[in-house]
């Protein structure tokens, strides 16, 4: 905890343990309940720091794969209260109808009134997806993974920069996209910068991919605020492919 407050956070995490996929429900029970008293730990020494110092403290619900536990972690945290509340040990090798459900049995016990982080996620609709089911923040390495592999997001799925249909493709990697990288080259140079190993192309597709994340994030938010956010989020997922256009 003195860590993160020596970095300066602005939202201090209490300390947890991540149980892995597949986990053994004897191994959660007893990975929840270190996680439990870190929490009360962490909390109890955000109490002793004044006012001023005071960074946001956001608990961390875990549980693995278990409704019940979920549950039981969530009530636990609501209980000690935070600031806001973590939903961790998701996107760990778990199927992705398994990742929804153990945030769903989680979230459904989080108070309404404090902001709910996804921790580790994740593609572009499964953030819509968990959006729809109460989500408000994320963090995830993919935009600057897969940039590093020479893969730009789109509206319509992933693009895949280093394949031969791009050596003389003179678009943007995403038309309309206002970023620095669509504004001025080109997929054939981005293409040509990537086989040559340049450092420039991975660079100019990690901006066009945070750019990506979060012009997706504001649209979502303007539909949300103009009540047709189930109407975006149908046509967003059902548009929206992993091996791109």
């Amino acid at each position: 905890m003195e860590i993160q407050q020596a970095l300066g956070s602005d939202i201090v995490m209490t300390f947890d343990e991540c149980p892995p996929y597949p986990c053994s429900r004897e191994d959660a029970c007893r990975s929840l309940e270190l996680t439990s008293r870190w929490a009360a730990r962490c909390k109890a020494w955000w109490q002793r720091k004044d006012n001023d110092e005071r960074p946001l403290l956001f608990g961390i619900v875990q549980g693995s794969s278990y409704p019940d536990l979920r549950e039981r972690s969530a009530r636990g945290l609501v209980q000690i209260s935070f600031d806001g509340y973590a939903i961790g040990g998701v996107s760990v090798g778990e199927p992705e109808l398994e990742m929804m459900k153990a945030v769903e049995n989680a979230e459904t016990f989080l108070p309404p009134d404090r902001a709910r982080y996804a921790m580790g996620l994740g593609t572009p609709p499964q953030m819509i997806e968990m959006i729809a089911r109460g989500v408000d923040m994320f963090d995830c390495v993919l935009p600057t993974r897969i940039a590093r592999n020479g893969t730009a997001f789109t509206r319509y799925g992933t693009l895949p920069l280093k394949n031969a249909a791009f050596i003389e493709d003179s678009e943007p990697i995403e038309e309309n996209c206002e970023c620095y990288c669509c504004r001025n080259f080109s997929r054939a140079y981005l293409r040509h910068l990537i086989k040559a190993e340049e450092i420039l192309g991975l660079r100019l597709v990690t901006l066009h991919n945070l750019h990506f994340y979060l012009r997706l994030m504001r649209v979502a938010r303007t539909a949300i605020l103009q009540g047709r956010f189930a109407e975006f989020r149908e046509q967003f997922v059902a548009n929206y492919r992993s091996n791109g256009a």
